[in-house]
């Protein structure tokens, strides 16, 4: 009998070590589908930097490098420009990306870097222990805000996406979710067409991905999907904010 569906082959098959509840493994499935589909496999190289994230170069079938935290991008980087032929693409977390490795990020898109960037926001640090992160919601509590977030003590979230579609080097910029069966398709389109983007040499890309931490969030996996969708969504909205052909928010 014809297999018709069966596991991407850029993706290990392995037991997950991920908590129960946690979308990093659909996030991982979703890429390696891409690369797949692309038949982009033996020229694709992942980066991996400390969190949650670094676990990345147990589960792809595809070369891949670690880097120190914050740094995927610059790592990503260093390797585009020596090996210009190959895919490259950075898998990075909120407490990575949008604190220790803000600079990075920032100025990767501000000059252009031909890489992409898969960007997972869960609101926290999730490897660590559940501390504030960058991307933490006001109220929301943390093992480092018991009380809430505090605008006038802590700051507001920031809106990494949308700060990142400013700059001139990015081609396509895109925020998606996985909470559900429909937007799991979408963020599959979007990630596609990030890697698209940067095959086609147009500049850089990144997606970020909305995702849970039941462990840290101290729900049922259920509810943190329901939580994603009634607290995150409304100020993470999701859209395409930037793509090659002009398009904005839809």
């Amino acid at each position: 009998m014809k297999q018709l569906f069966g596991p991407p082959r850029a993706l290990q098959e392995r037991p997950t070590h991920y908590c129960p509840g946690c979308t990093h493994g659909i996030i991982h499935r979703l890429i390696a589908e891409v690369i797949d589909e692309l038949g982009v496999q033996e020229k694709t190289i992942g980066i991996a930097p400390v969190g949650c994230s670094v676990f990345a170069y147990d589960y792809f079938n595809v070369d891949m490098q670690q880097a120190a935290h914050g740094r995927a991008p610059a790592v990503a980087t260093g390797i585009k420009r020596v090996l210009p032929d190959r895919v490259v693409f950075a898998y990075q977390g909120d407490g990575d990306l949008a604190s220790i490795g803000a600079a990075e990020i920032i100025h990767a898109a501000s000059r252009g870097e031909k890489i992409t960037v898969i960007f997972v926001n869960n609101t926290l640090y999730g490897m660590t222990g559940g501390q504030m992160a960058p991307t933490t919601l006001l109220t929301q509590k943390t093992t480092t805000s018991p009380l809430g977030r505090k605008e006038g003590q802590h700051g507001f979230p920031l809106k990494i996406t949308e700060m990142l579609a400013l700059a001139a080097g990015a081609a396509y910029v895109a925020r998606v979710s996985v909470h559900n069966p429909t937007h799991i398709a979408r963020t599959r389109k979007s990630i596609l067409e990030a890697f698209k983007t940067q095959i086609a040499g147009r500049g850089f890309s990144i997606v970020e991905v909305l995702s849970t931490c039941p462990t840290n969030w101290g729900l049922s996996p259920l509810e943190s999907l329901k939580w994603l969708e009634e607290n995150m969504i409304p100020f993470y909205p999701l859209g395409v904010l930037k793509a090659p052909g002009g398009e904005g928010m839809k």
